[in-house]
């Protein structure tokens, strides 16, 4: 039973990332199971209104994940405490804000909030992002024990032409994160979209959220990146559980103060 349910979540997490409706022997190779397996789940699933059949053999997630989802957000206390941050935030830089948090080697936007320019530069929630080349992912990263770092530094893969993937220059933009409080990307992740985002630190110090602005490059130019990179500190200052006994700053000190630079 355990193993059946397995598989038929797998099978709505294909499909809930697909912009597409899939037949069953693309579903079938996407999950490794049998084409017959993968047919029985379907109807299960379909029974349950959780997929919707689009043409003859071809499938698609339905509207009710999105409900069970919509549902269970607002149950995130981060995400309550954030929304009225990120506006904030949003309404004083003009830029989309983002919260993330860190789920292996990748980033997931769990909010957003638009900013003036409705030109929107970040991903919608629930996408998710490569850690290593959106700011967000960096200013959580950096806060990870010597020996992930280094094994993040040596799978490091090209996204866009100004990806880092040299490990000296990546392991070096982790201390100057930890050092300064706060993360840099341009171009990245897509090109021409900049990004600014600092860490919010947990009860017991630890870092598995950040809060980000995001914008075009041509907005996000040097000089109003030192001034966004106030502000989002400051916004994640606010959401730091911390920030009401010895603070993220005393954390980010005391972290510093045990950390030696990767050689």
């Amino acid at each position: 039973m355990n193993n059946t349910l397995i598989k038929g979540l797998k099978l709505l997490e294909v499909l809930a990332y697909q912009v597409r409706p899939m037949g069953v022997t693309e579903l079938a190779a996407a999950t490794g199971m049998p084409k017959s397996g993968a047919h029985r789940l379907l109807q299960a699933l379909l029974d349950e209104s959780y997929v919707v059949r689009r043409s003859e053999g071809s499938y698609a997630a339905s509207m009710k994940l999105w409900e069970i989802a919509s549902a269970a957000l607002p149950g995130f206390d981060l995400c309550r405490r954030a929304r009225p941050v990120m506006e904030a935030l949003a309404s004083q830089t003009g830029e989309t804000v983002h919260l993330a948090v860190l789920d292996g080697d990748q980033v997931v936007y769990v909010h957003k909030v638009m900013g003036r320019d409705k030109a929107d530069s970040s991903a919608p929630v629930g996408t998710r992002a490569p850690a290593h080349c959106v700011a967000t992912g960096k200013a959580m990263l950096a806060f990870k024990t010597k020996e992930q770092l280094l094994q993040v530094a040596s799978a490091l893969r090209p996204i866009t032409s100004r990806t880092i993937t040299d490990s000296d220059t990546f392991l070096g933009q982790m201390h100057a994160i930890r050092r300064d409080g706060y993360a840099v990307t341009k171009g990245e992740w897509r090109e021409g979209f900049s990004g600014v985002a600092a860490p919010v630190f947990g009860q017991a110090g630890e870092v598995s959220t950040a809060i980000g602005v995001s914008g075009s490059c041509a907005a996000l130019s040097a000089e109003r990146i030192e001034r966004l990179a106030c502000q989002v500190k400051a916004a994640a200052r606010q959401l730091s559980v911390h920030s009401q006994a010895s603070g993220p700053q005393s954390i980010l000190l005391n972290v510093m103060r045990d950390w030696q630079p990767i050689a």
